[in-house]
């Protein structure tokens, strides 16, 4: 009798199974009347979504002509519960929890506890939640490679060679090795208290890269093809008032001080709160908005789609994608370059770079500096060689 192996795999974003068996006409045509079943021409075979009524389908259809050998398919499972108790939702934006599970199966029971205790010590540490998602990600990357072989075992020279086949076959850039190394530093230095060892490991030297940024009339024109009133005051404080993605989504109505003409920006990165001002055209809007909105007096400023809930990070960004194309601007830049574009647009206009720090809440003024390299404020007034000599036009 035939024997069809059912193995994970991911589909689109989605948990799916594949069916391998060897050819057998009658076998295909039984599998092929599935309602459900597609046939996958990267692994040649069939393929079904990855749920109890498509297993009990399955298994009624080819009922006396083959059995399933469901070994792989059991294994992923197990992983996956166990898995699923750990803070799955801390990688939801970093990794998909379908792909991050379809690896995690092939992992050991050793590895997986190991991942339960790198982000448990990363919480009781009270790091945050976007350094939980990166440093878990990239602590995975790791397993991946390593399926049953303990990570608790690796020498120095192991993890050298791993970093060196992370840049060279899976071509990671100089800032994720940053991270990565960052996140393998955790946990051999602080989960499992090994002898502080990574000064041994060579870092990359990051590339010195100009910080993103639209100029007046691009934002101007981003603004003003934005149509929906919610978009636009988004898209306006971020602009006006420098803060990341993370901090506009996540104001809350109370943090807006209309009669002190500032915003409270509470629990900002590195746990920092600040002060940054509140512009008297974005307050016009703001009350707008308020006026339409209703948002709650001490609820998020702008909610998502469930009540209660902020905005996420990526349907701001993709607003600011929509509003480029309508605005015809092809300069690369997310939400960030927003922020990006408030400082150099202050240093511009003669705003000291000391106060600038202060309202971006940098701790080292080296980090606000760069965009003195970003501004061409200076570079306006100089005059290029090239005009000092008499060509022919």
């Amino acid at each position: 009798m035939q024997k069809i192996q059912l193995s994970p795999v991911t589909h689109r974003g989605r948990e799916c199974f594949l069916l391998q068996f060897g050819m057998d006409a009658e076998l295909n045509r039984a599998v092929k009347k599935l309602a459900r079943a597609k046939w996958s021409e990267t692994n040649k075979c069939w393929y079904l979504p990855l749920t109890d009524e498509c297993y009990q389908q399955l298994k009624a259809a080819v009922k006396g002509m083959a059995l399933l050998d469901t070994a792989a398919l059991k294994k992923y499972l197990e992983n996956k519960k166990q898995l699923s108790n750990a803070p799955v939702s801390l990688v939801k934006e970093q990794v998909s929890v379908t792909v991050e599970r379809l690896i995690a199966w092939q992992f050991s029971k050793e590895n997986l506890q190991a991942l339960d205790r790198f982000v448990e010590h990363l919480k009781l540490k009270a790091y945050s939640p976007s350094t939980i998602r990166t440093y878990r990600n990239e602590f995975i990357q790791l397993l991946r490679i390593l399926k049953r072989k303990p990570a608790s075992e690796l020498t120095v020279d192991e993890l050298k060679r791993y970093m060196l086949y992370a840049m060279e076959k899976e071509g990671i850039n100089e800032n994720t090795a940053h991270s990565r190394l960052n996140a393998l530093k955790f946990y051999y230095e602080q989960v499992l208290k090994k002898e502080k060892f990574f000064w041994e490991m060579p870092r990359p030297k990051k590339p010195q890269q100009l910080p993103r940024m639209f100029s007046q009339s691009e934002i101007t024109a981003i603004i003003n093809k934005t149509d929906n009133l919610k978009h636009k005051v988004m898209l306006m404080l971020a602009y006006s008032a420098g803060l990341r993605v993370s901090e506009v989504v996540s104001l809350k109505t109370w943090q807006i001080d209309s009669k002190r003409r500032c915003i409270h920006v509470e629990h900002a990165k590195g746990k920092k709160d600040r002060i940054t001002p509140l512009s008297p055209v974005l307050l016009v809007m703001l009350r707008k908005y308020a006026q339409e909105y209703k948002p709650a007096p001490r609820g998020y400023l702008f909610e998502g789609q469930t009540k209660g809930t902020p905005y996420s990070n990526r349907s701001l960004q993709e607003v600011l994608t929509a509003a480029k194309q309508k605005a015809r601007v092809i300069r690369p830049g997310s939400i960030h370059a927003l922020r990006h574009s408030f400082a150099t647009h202050l240093l511009e206009k003669g705003t000291d770079i000391s106060i600038i720090q202060k309202l971006l809440g940098h701790n080292d003024i080296k980090t606000t500096l760069r965009y003195l390299h970003a501004t061409n404020k200076d570079i306006l007034n100089i005059i290029s060689p090239l005009d000092n000599l008499s060509l022919e036009t």
